[in-house]
């Protein structure tokens, strides 16, 4: 089945509200057509990126979101304060929400449930560390955080879902999965995915994240179960962004 490729740019802690401007418009200047993009600034940026890019193609998102509406919860950003900002795309149980701050399946799967109702498009991340994989354990990994982050939902609730397998051994390291290791992980979460969803899973987009770089992006995304890609640290510079998006058309 055909499905459009999504290249999302998870900017983290990096850029200011000038800087990240700056960096989206020419991003968004250069998304091919035949593929979705966005990116992920920091919470004090997406209102001015997204006013920067108004009336392109290039989608804005948040890296978190509460589950919470409102209430006392110093600090936290709730999905509806992200959607008034601008934002359309949440990235929900990142590895470094998981390994810094305590992120479970249990409180992404909150956290899914409040992006959803505010219609915003979740990118919900699940991987294996190292050990994990070295340990044989990589499929009882994923489907531990597929069924836990999804719990409660089915195919009617998660139409416009997206999944980012990210290895932890491969983000940030310069390492990569090859492209045999990922289609493998991938075609395992599609095959959990269909046992909660149904049909709906071959619809659904699974995008491939840790360490994409221009040089690599090609060869990952011709396989057959890799719909896009989460960038980190390449996203942060135009020319090796665009050249992913690029690599995606």
């Amino acid at each position: 089945m055909s499905r459009t490729k999504f290249i999302a740019g998870n900017w983290k802690l990096h850029l200011t509200r000038a800087e990240g401007s700056a960096l989206a418009s020419a991003v968004a200047a250069a998304v091919p057509a035949g593929v979705d993009a966005a990116v992920c600034p920091g919470f004090l940026s997406i209102a001015s990126v997204a006013q920067a890019v108004s009336g392109s193609r290039l989608k804005v998102g948040g890296q978190d979101c509460h589950w919470e509406e409102k209430g006392a919860f110093t600090g936290a950003v709730s999905a509806g304060q992200l959607k008034d900002a601008g934002a359309t795309v949440v990235i929900l149980g990142h590895s470094e929400r998981r390994q810094l701050f305590g992120e479970t399946d249990a409180t992404v799967n909150r956290k899914l449930k409040a992006v959803l109702g505010h219609g915003l498009i979740p990118i919900v991340c699940v991987g294996e560390t190292l050990a994990e994989r070295d340990a044989g354990r990589l499929q009882d990994v994923l489907r531990t955080q597929l069924t836990g982050g999804l719990a409660g939902l089915s195919a009617e609730h998660l139409p416009t879902l997206v999944i980012a397998y990210e290895p932890v051994w491969a983000i940030g390291t310069g390492r990569t999965a090859t492209s045999a290791q990922a289609q493998e992980a991938h075609a395992f979460i599609r095959s959990v995915l269909r046992g909660i969803v149904g049909d709906l899973a071959d619809r659904l987009r699974i995008q491939y994240g840790g360490s994409v770089k221009p040089d690599n992006a090609r060869e990952l995304l011709a396989q057959p179960d890799v719909d896009g890609a989460l960038v980190g640290g390449a996203s942060l510079k135009p020319a090796d962004f665009n050249a992913i998006l690029a690599a995606a058309a």
